[in-house]
């Protein structure tokens, strides 16, 4: 069966983007594909191993701490006001199991594991606390620009946008340490 399992988590993602993680069930992500749901047990061990994979391979992870000379705010910056397909993106998965129960704990897991943890790392930043923030904003503008699709955030020129929400970054990273953000990798527009 090769390429089945690329084929599962691609039906995983598109599942878990359109229904809760409750209402998404292995069976039918194995019907999607056309495979026993034991072969999806197989290969992904748990739903919550699907689940967390789906969101992992929704996510875009290597975009998020890449750019030009501006930096990782900039970067950051890019990579939510980029246009990108809505379908299947990991905000869409995390918007739709946010208030389940079963969903929180692997949601937690991967925004630490994906984003704040590793944000902290390239930034040698030992305060979680600026770097949670920065994804609570992050999500709030994805969820404000792509799902309630808010006229400002979607006509605004993609470099106002850009530069706001990198100064705004800038901004929270100065706050909690201003001693060493002058050392950061999160370099200063004129």
């Amino acid at each position: 069966m090769v390429g089945s399992r690329d084929r599962i988590l691609k039906a995983a993602i598109t599942r878990f983007s359109k229904r809760s993680y409750e209402q998404a069930s292995l069976r039918d992500i194995a019907a999607d594909v056309g495979v026993d749901v034991a072969y999806v047990h197989r290969c992904f061990g748990s739903k919550e191993r699907l689940f967390a994979e789906a969101l992992k391979a929704s996510a875009q992870i290597d975009e998020r701490f890449t750019g030009p000379a501006d930096g990782v705010a900039g970067s950051l910056a890019r990579y939510v006001v980029s246009e990108r397909p809505r379908r299947g993106h990991a905000l869409d998965i995390i918007i739709r199991s946010l208030a389940s129960g079963k969903a929180a704990p692997l949601l937690r897991r991967f925004v630490l594991d994906s984003f704040v943890d590793p944000l902290a790392e390239e930034l040698d930043q030992s305060n979680t606390v600026p770097i949670a923030v920065i994804a609570a904003l992050l999500a709030g503008v994805s969820i404000f620009r792509n799902v309630l699709r808010m006229g400002p955030l979607l006509n605004a020129p993609s470099a106002e946008l850009e530069a706001l929400i990198a100064n705004a970054i800038r901004g929270m990273m100065d706050a909690a340490d201003p001693a060493t953000a002058a050392t950061m990798k999160l370099e200063r527009t004129p």
